[in-house]
């Protein structure tokens, strides 16, 4: 479980039964690093990949250097590191993989393009590498709640959202467990405030 000590990975946490080990930037473990992966021990049979963060600039035009790569570094090398080592040793009798992406991964998010832009990676990668990981016995799914109560979610954002009200972490967290449960790979799964479905993307037209 990575991103575990806060928000929707804390609520996943609680929802498990059992022995969780939990890589999270707040114990001194960070996704970003391939040493962090390396270190880790297995095996596994389950892994929630969640940590994230989001860049709080709208304006691309004074997005900083610094905010760019460390959005990057914990939303998309964070999962790839993750997806990329649980592949090699970590699932060797596979598993089952959950990334938390995020709805501005199948929507556009004006407030925060990078933050967008990281989730759309996040979606075409889980899509992507799924049929490799399933010859490996390895399911993976993307969870692509909407807006969520946790600490990530600015001020500015909570001021806009009128009455809508944030969904609790904990709903997120069924929906991740349902999502981990399932016998499908390669899937995003949206959850909205009582509702959690599969995706249906449109076909892409081919040629004439």
């Amino acid at each position: 479980m990575t991103g575990g000590r806060s928000g929707i990975g804390a609520a996943i946490v609680a929802a498990l039964e059992g022995e969780v080990e939990v890589v999270d930037i707040a114990d001194g473990r960070d996704v970003s690093e391939p040493a962090t992966w390396s270190a880790l021990e297995g095996p596994f049979d389950a892994a929630f990949l969640n940590a994230g963060i989001v860049t709080g600039e709208g304006d691309v035009a004074s997005l900083s250097d610094e905010a760019y790569r460390r959005v990057l570094a914990a939303n998309v090398d964070g999962v790839v590191f993750g997806v990329r080592e649980l592949a090699a040793r970590l699932m060797p009798a596979g598993g089952s993989i959950v990334v938390t992406a995020s709805l501005a991964g199948l929507t556009e998010m004006p407030i925060d393009p990078v933050y967008a832009l990281t989730k759309h990676a996040l979606v075409g990668f889980v899509r992507s590498v799924a049929p490799q990981l399933e010859a490996r016995g390895i399911r993976i799914n993307a969870l692509c709640p909407g807006i969520v109560d946790t600490p990530i979610i600015p001020q500015e954002v909570r001021a806009q959202l009128g009455g809508l009200r944030p969904m609790d972490p904990a709903f997120v967290a069924e929906a991740a467990l349902e999502a981990l449960r399932s016998g499908n790979t390669g899937e995003a799964w949206v959850v909205q405030p009582n509702r959690i479905e599969r995706f249906e993307y449109p076909g892409v037209p081919g040629p004439r």
